[in-house]
């Protein structure tokens, strides 16, 4: 008996010190800056209509933590400094928002199954990294696929795209991969009106 309230004893003083060592600072959450303007509501005189639906995350990028890649193989999702909301939502949304600015002839809008839109062009994309690297660049890369109102696929295309952070640290790192986003929608944007 004396046995089992020494265990429990022991045991309730592992955990409280536990408790104590476990107590760290608050997280630090960010937002990709935004693209400059808002996303149009929709001009109902403007020649095309593009619904672009939310990008496919690389499983590994589907978290709270910034990732960075520690080398050639290593990734690290950090605890301290998280998306202050999904990633995926947000580079959907500043997509939308720098298409709508790159194609003044288009109404740019989400996928909702509520429009039935059949004469949209739709924007279907993978990101497969989104990231810091060690050597000082925030990276950006997948695929986009532009497939016509009926389905058929009119461009499909890798994207890849580097900035240099400006300086160490996470703010910095959040503000290069907004550089590399604003990339990236260039090139997707140069394709749509090469495909149209």
């Amino acid at each position: 008996m004396r046995r089992m309230i020494r265990l429990a004893l022991v045991a309730g003083i592992l955990l409280l010190a536990g408790g104590c060592a476990s107590s760290s600072a608050p997280a630090n959450r960010y937002l990709l800056p935004d693209a400059g303007t808002a996303a149009k509501d929709g001009n109902p005189t403007t020649e095309h209509l593009l619904i672009v639906h939310s990008p496919r995350l690389a499983h590994y990028l589907d978290t709270d933590g910034i990732v960075l890649q520690l080398d050639d193989i290593t990734l690290n999702a950090a605890r301290q400094h998280l998306w202050a909301e999904p990633l995926g939502r947000q580079l959907e949304r500043g997509l939308r928002a720098r298409l709508s600015e790159r194609l003044t002839d288009t109404r740019v809008m989400r996928d909702d199954a509520s429009l039935g839109r059949s004469e949209a062009l739709r924007l279907r994309l993978e990101v497969d990294r989104f990231q810091g690297r060690h050597d000082g660049l925030a990276i950006a890369s997948g695929q986009w696929q532009l497939l016509a109102p009926d389905g058929r696929l009119l461009a499909m295309e890798p994207f890849h795209a580097e900035t240099v952070l400006d300086d160490d640290g996470y703010p910095a790192l959040v503000r290069a991969l907004g550089s590399s986003w604003d990339q990236v929608a260039g090139e997707i944007a140069a394709g749509i009106r090469q495909a149209r």
